[in-house]
């Protein structure tokens, strides 16, 4: 060892010796900067070395919606947030335990949800008097006492990042890039993250590039290094693994989870899926996983629209194959002809529709839930079918799986909700084992079922499964089971074209009544009480991605002595029978919806109960804190406001 390494070492012991160890239960913190500037990936590595670590966690990225938005300016502030814990993590967080800014448009934009005591690291570099009046600073904030009530760090990243990177001949460009790998450096020292995966992952990503995998690395562990040896940061934090039930795990963002369950179920039921979609924020990532994934017999065809899109993928439930397309909003009014035709053929399909704000473009990169009526009704004449939502990004395999397991059994089009708060943020998910996913087996008719008026046997491609009232299914090509297609309506048997009025008033009736019937799961109430109605007075109902800020609301209720109730569905359409009772037992039903009381209006016409909305449309989650204070107020006495 040279006397420079020796003396390195004894000034890395020197200040090991002077720190001390801050043990917390969970830790929310955000890293933000232009978008350019690698939030996204940092905060992902981040989370990467958390669930390493054993923590249970969820994520928050939030992005611009344009391509290229202004460099330096609050409209093109990227950001990633991630909560992780010692116990059950169900939320990203609210108010933020540390903060990494690397521009003044990043502190400005960010520094309001800082906890105040909380960890501010500033990349000092860009604070010059041109960006700071470009975000509405008169003075600079990092010297002028407004940053006072947090505990800031101002460190010019981006020079050190530059230094440690400059003996491998990069270009500035490149250099400067680096310097998010010296922000992630320094915040998995101070939070005792291990930084082995992150160096597993630049060794992949770069491996064809050593000058770049080179400067990475060095950048990664100058900030490491930073930390060790400077005298400024005199605490570090420890947050222990969460006891989670035994098993093998990995982080998973709700669209990678959305792909692999219509995987599995496409190996479940023993075909082929075939996925027919068209890019559009932020369903697209669905479309990227199953194109990596041909060897598991999937198909993926990017269409030239929305339209030619699903009807690709009807084409391919009607050759027998699963069919499935991806989307949002603005591509789900495209697709309502062809759905409306696949509600008429009574054929299997799977529609994915990842949720963002609207109306029209709305807010691309922005997560909402207001798509529920569009889902349920957004179709000419009388064409139900059954709507499903997930509740969070690992749900989004659970409920993909049980999205084809109706669209199969049932012979019809089903309607996946998410959104993009579950399609980019992530959590640990519990790898499944095969023989615990449900058996979807399809039984493709190969006989002739029926006969004709002058006694030949025929096949009746509308006789129905007396349980289900599910048509047969006949693979194109069947010797002796030809039968029409098309949208015009067809014979209550044959499936000839029938103007008929009182077939079609049959046919219609018989369409609601095979969606009436689906066999969904009761609703269940979590009530400490343990009986509807003799505890909890206010029951709180969500569905969907409201379903982690509710349940972290509830907690926190009950741990200051306070009774309330928590339901959330799943299925939308058709709600749980039991539903109505369940409701009809408290005295108060809240509704939390990022919406303007979609779900309300359904409960209050399908159960005859009153219902209280509380509702927001802001492009973001709902914040915890928010709800508990909501639900006190109410179980108080107060009003919602």
């Amino acid at each position: 060892m040279s006397v420079e390494q020796i003396g390195a070492e004894q000034v890395r012991d020197q200040a090991r010796e002077r720190q001390r160890v801050e043990r917390l239960d969970r830790v929310v913190i955000r890293f933000a900067g232009d978008s350019g500037d690698g939030m996204q990936l940092t905060g992902d590595r981040f989370t990467a070395q958390a669930a390493t670590f054993g923590n249970d966690l969820a994520t928050l990225p939030n992005y611009p919606a344009e391509i290229r938005a202004p460099a330096g300016s609050l409209p093109g502030v990227s950001s990633f947030q991630v909560q992780f814990g010692n116990d059950r993590v169900l939320t990203p967080g609210d108010r933020l335990d540390a903060l990494v800014a690397m521009n003044p448009a990043a502190l400005k934009a960010n520094i309001g949800d800082l906890r105040p005591g909380g960890v501010l690291i500033v990349d000092t570099h860009d604070f010059t008097p041109r960006a700071l009046s470009r975000v509405g600073y008169d003075d600079n904030p990092l010297t002028d006492g407004s940053l006072r009530d947090y505990l800031v760090h101002a460190i010019d990243m981006t020079s050190l990042a530059g230094a440690a990177v400059a003996e491998f001949g990069l270009s500035r460009k490149e250099a400067s890039r680096a310097r998010n790998m010296f922000a992630l450096g320094l915040v998995s020292w101070m939070y005792n993250r291990p930084i082995e995966p992150t160096v597993s992952f630049l060794r992949r990503r770069f491996g064809g590039k050593p000058a770049v995998l080179a400067g990475n690395l060095a950048a990664l562990r100058a900030g490491w290094d930073l930390g060790e040896t400077t005298e400024s940061f005199a605490v570090t934090y420890e947050v222990a693994p969460a006891p989670l039930p035994a098993g093998t795990y990995r982080n998973i963002q709700g669209n990678q989870a959305t792909a692999y369950g219509l995987v599995a179920a496409a190996e479940r039921a023993g075909l082929r899926l075939f996925l027919g979609a068209y890019p559009i924020t932020p369903a697209s990532d669905v479309l990227h996983e199953l194109s990596k994934l041909k060897s598991y017999g999937v198909r993926s065809f990017q269409a030239e629209d929305e339209i030619a899109a699903i009807g690709a993928a009807l084409g391919a439930s009607f050759a027998g194959l699963l069919g499935v397309t991806v989307t949002s909003g603005p591509g789900m009014a495209l697709k309502s002809e062809t759905l409306g035709l696949a509600v008429a053929l009574e054929l299997p399909l799977v529609v994915v529709d990842v949720q963002r704000g609207g109306p029209s473009t709305g807010l691309p990169t922005k997560t909402e839930q207001a798509d529920l009526w569009q889902a349920m009704y957004g179709r000419n004449g009388e064409a139900p079918l059954p709507v499903l939502a997930a509740r969070s990004p690992a749900d989004c395999f659970d409920t993909a799986i049980e999205a084809c397991r109706i669209a199969l059994k049932y012979r019809t089009p089903v309607v996946m909700l998410s959104d993009g708060y579950l399609a980019n943020g992530s959590e640990p998910w519990r790898v499944p084992a095969v023989d615990d996913l449900p058996d979807l087996t399809v039984e493709y008719a190969t006989d002739r079922n029926g006969m004709s008026a002058d006694g030949r046997e025929v096949f009746l491609p509308y006789a129905r499964d007396p349980a289900t009232l599910a048509r047969p299914l006949a693979i194109p090509g069947t010797p002796g089971l030809q039968h029409r297609i098309g949208g015009l309506e067809k014979d209550s048997l044959t499936g000839a074209v029938s103007y008929d009025p009182d077939n079609h008033d049959r046919m219609v009736r018989i369409r609601q009544a095979k969606i009436d019937r689906i066999k969904v799961p009761p609703l269940e109430v979590d009530d400490p009480s343990g009986r509807p109605g003799y505890g909890a007075r206010l029951l709180v109902v969500g569905w969907g991605s409201t379903y982690g800020p509710i349940s972290a609301a509830c907690r926190n209720i009950r741990r200051r002595g306070m009774a309330i109730a928590q339901a959330h569905l799943r299925h939308l359409n058709p709600l749980p029978a039991n539903l109505g009772h369940v409701l009809a037992a408290y005295d108060t039903v809240l509704v939390p919806e990022m919406n303007l009381g979609q779900l309300a209006s359904l409960i209050r016409a399908n159960c005859l109960v009153d219902t209280v909305s509380y509702t927001q449309l802001r492009g973001l989650p709902f914040r915890a804190d928010e709800l508990e204070q909501v639900f006190a107020n109410i179980i108080t006495g107060g009003e919602v406001s």
